[in-house]
């Protein structure tokens, strides 16, 4: 005769037996990370996107499966931002990201902020540089602010776009030189063409942008936005160094996926990251690209991410641009 005790024992362990029939596969295929080939959203053009690539190639090497970089521009990074937030949390999609998700996120064209994602690692910073035509007659930055203080008129900057990260820096800087500004947006990777046809007077953008232009002796690199002097695609010195005493503006650049992605699956991507970053071939391309390689953990990188956020935010607040204050 089967009681009652007896039919609850036995359903409790046909349901403990069915869960653990679930949860076995589901660790395994855990284990097995990936299963199939993983997406890594590119978000911008240019030298960001190339260091996206070669990324991606060297985690290939290091993985049971490829990782393939897509391209999703638009909105500042919204467009990237928006479709992996929305994506499972399952490490399939993954995003190559930057300071980008606080600008995009304070200008208030994007819901979510950087909490919508899991951190992955830091694989590098990236450090612009102010740039002017060569026959400017400008050779440092102090020759800059003496003449256009001088003419006693209002300096056109290029930037990428309106609150985009070289609008903060190009901001941080010359408030530190008192030099009035007109803010000209330009579109991405133009910075030398605008130069060059005179519609602006300097812009501040990646150094292997201004490389070429450089050695043809048409454009002039005054300064670095880092306060410690970096290997870049030109040769220059600090700003800080040549009079907008404690500037230190830079790029971060990384990995992450949806938030609530399993944390097996983030370490075996921080692991595939991290011997991508300290490859030869990564540390080269990135010499040849401008770019900084540095490697920080899932948790140093997601710290710094906080923090900057915040410092972020409130130099948005300051410049009239954060729509989430």
């Amino acid at each position: 005769m089967t009681t009652k005790r007896d039919f609850t024992e036995r359903v409790g362990l046909s349901a403990a037996a069915a869960l653990g029939l679930m949860l076995v596969p589901m660790e395994a295929a855990r284990a097995d990370f990936p299963e199939k080939q993983v997406e890594m959203v590119t978000l911008f053009g240019g030298p960001a996107q190339t260091i996206s690539q070669v990324l991606a190639d060297m985690m290939s090497k290091n993985l049971p499966k490829p990782v393939i970089t897509v391209s999703r521009p638009g909105g500042g990074g919204a467009i990237g931002y928006t479709y992996t937030q929305a994506a499972a949390p399952d490490g399939y999609t993954i995003v190559f990201n930057s300071s980008s998700i606080s600008t995009v996120y304070y200008q208030g064209n994007l819901p979510f902020d950087y909490k919508a994602f899991a951190p992955i690692a830091q694989i590098g910073v990236e450090v612009p540089v102010l740039a002017v035509r060569a026959d400017s007659g400008w050779k440092d930055l102090k020759s800059m602010v003496d003449a256009t203080k001088a003419a006693n008129k209002k300096l056109r900057v290029g930037i990428s776009g309106l609150g985009s990260f070289t609008h903060l820096a190009s901001a941080a800087l010359f408030n530190r030189v008192g030099l009035q500004v007109i803010y000209i947006p330009y579109g991405e990777g133009r910075a030398p063409a605008e130069l060059l046809g005179g519609r602006i007077d300097a812009a501040l953008q990646w150094s292997s942008q201004f490389a070429p232009h450089v050695k043809a002796g048409t454009i002039n690199v005054l300064c670095m936005t880092s306060k410690a002097k970096v290997e870049l695609a030109v040769e220059t010195v600090t700003c800080d160094s040549a009079g907008a005493a404690g500037l230190d503006q830079t790029i971060w650049r990384g990995l992450a996926a949806p938030a609530g992605t399993p944390p097996e699956v983030i370490a075996k991507l921080e692991e595939a990251t991290k011997k991508a970053v300290e490859s030869p071939e990564f540390v080269k391309a990135a010499q040849n690209l401008g770019f900084n390689p540095l490697f920080k953990s899932a948790k140093e990188f997601g710290a710094a991410v906080a923090a900057e956020d915040k410092e972020i935010g409130e130099l948005m607040t300051e410049l009239g641009l954060n729509k989430k204050k």
